[in-house]
C-alpha cells in the first residue's frame, strides 16, 4: 500500500508524456503543452471511465494543447483520490458527499449522470430480504465508498440495516472475481463484467439495475479544487472540451473506440462493445454538461437523509456543481447536441 502511494505521489508530481503521431502532430502547433493530472476511479477502469483515454487517443487533448497524464485510483471516494482533489493535484471523481464535509472542491463536469451499474448476487438470493446475513463488497473505498452504499440502499429497501450483512473491503479489480468464486454475495457490477459474470455463472441473478433503485442518483462528475478553479479555469474549461468530445465519439464512432476501451481496461472486445450499447442506449455518458439540478438537489438531500452529511452542513446545489464551467467547457466543444434521446 505505501509502494503505491508513493508511486501515485510520482505520478502526479511527474505528469507523463502523450504519445501517439495525430497528437505529436497536433502538438508541433502549440507554443507550450498544459499539463494536467486526471484521476479515473478504478484500477483498472471501467469502460464508463474511459473519456479521458478516448479523449487522448484521438488527439481531442492535444489539439488544445494540453498534456493529460492519467492516473488510475482504487474508488472514487479512496483516501489518496480525495486527496487528490483537494490538494489540487489532479481532477478526479467528487461527489456531494466530500463538498458537504468540508472539502474545498467542486463538480466541474457530469461525465455520466445516470449509474450504470447492476446489483448482481449469488444464485440463491432473489430478493433485497435475502441479503441479510451475506457477505457484500464495499469495493471502492470501503465504508462510505460507492459499493457500500450502493449494497445499504439495497438493504434498507428491505428493512434492514448495513449491520444486517457483512461488508467485506478488496481492490475494485476483484469485484467480479470474488463474485464468481464466492467470496462475496452481492457487488455492484459495470455493464462489461455483468456480460462476463454470466458468462461465466449463467446461474447468477441480476438483483435490480442501480438505476431503476435510485434513478435521480448523480453517479460520477469531475471535479477540481476551489483554488484550481479560480486559478486556471481555461485550463479546466479545454480538459472537459476535450472528454466532452470524447463522450460524443463513443456515441457515434464505436469502430474508432472500441480498441482504444478494449486496451484501457483490459476486457475483451464482446463485453466493451455490450457495455458501449448499454451506456449509449441508456444515456449514461453526458453528451454536454451532464449536469441537473433535480438530480444533484436529490443526491444532495439522500446524502443528508443517510447521514453521510449533516443536514445543517447541508451543501446547495451551486455549491456542488459549478455549472458555468461546464457550459464553457460544452461551448468549447462546440455547443449543445443532442444524440438520439440523450440531452444532458
Amino acid at each position: 500500500m505505501l509502494h503505491r502511494s508513493a508511486s501515485l505521489l510520482v505520478l502526479l508530481a511527474a505528469g507523463a508524456m502523450t504519445d501517439g503521431a495525430a497528437n505529436v502532430a497536433s502538438a508541433q502547433t502549440c507554443t507550450a503543452m498544459r499539463k494536467i493530472n486526471i484521476g479515473v476511479s478504478v484500477a483498472p477502469p471501467n469502460v464508463v471511465h474511459t473519456s479521458p483515454y478516448v479523449a487522448k487517443e484521438l488527439g481531442f487533448f492535444a489539439k488544445r494543447c494540453i498534456e493529460p497524464n492519467i492516473i488510475q485510483f482504487e474508488g472514487g471516494q479512496s483516501a489518496t483520490s480525495i486527496a487528490a482533489g483537494a490538494q489540487g493535484t489532479a481532477i478526479v471523481a467528487i461527489s456531494d458527499v466530500a463538498i458537504g464535509r468540508g472539502l474545498k472542491v467542486q463538480q466541474i463536469w457530469g461525465l455520466a449522470p445516470r449509474m450504470p451499474q447492476a446489483y448482481v448476487v449469488s444464485p440463491d438470493i432473489k430478493s433485497a430480504t435475502d441479503l441479510k446475513g451475506r457477505k457484500l463488497s464495499a469495493t471502492g473505498g470501503g465504508v462510505g465508498g460507492f459499493n457500500w452504499r450502493m449494497g445499504r440502499e439495497l438493504l434498507r429497501t428491505a428493512g434492514l440495516a448495513v449491520d444486517d450483512a457483512h461488508f467485506v473491503s478488496a481492490a475494485t479489480a476483484g469485484r467480479l472475481p470474488g463474485l464468481i468464486s464466492g467470496q462475496i454475495d452481492g457487488v455492484a457490477l459495470h455493464p462489461e463484467d455483468v456480460y462476463l459474470a454470466k458468462k461465466q455463472k449463467p446461474s447468477l441473478n441480476v438483483l435490480v439495475q442501480l438505476a431503476d433503485l435510485m434513478p435521480n442518483y448523480m453517479f460520477n462528475a469531475y471535479g477540481a479544487s476551489l483554488d484550481w478553479i479560480g486559478r486556471d479555469r481555461a485550463l479546466l474549461r479545454d480538459t472537459v472540451a476535450a472528454m466532452i468530445e470524447a463522450n460524443r465519439a463513443m456515441f457515434r464512432d464505436m469502430d474508432k473506440v472500441v480498441p482504444i476501451i478494449v486496451k484501457a481496461t483490459e476486457k475483451p472486445k464482446e463485453a466493451v462493445e455490450y457495455a458501449i450499447d448499454e451506456l449509449t442506449n441508456h444515456c449514461v455518458w453526458s453528451v454536454n454538461n451532464g449536469f441537473d439540478t433535480v438530480r444533484t438537489q436529490w443526491t444532495i438531500d439522500n446524502s443528508a437523509e443517510n447521514g453521510d452529511i449533516e443536514k445543517d452542513k447541508k451543501p446547495t446545489v451551486e455549491q456542488v456543481a459549478n455549472s458555468a464551467l461546464a457550459k464553457e467547457a460544452v461551448e468549447a466543444a462546440g455547443g449543445p447536441v443532442t444524440i438520439g434521446n440523450c440531452k444532458d
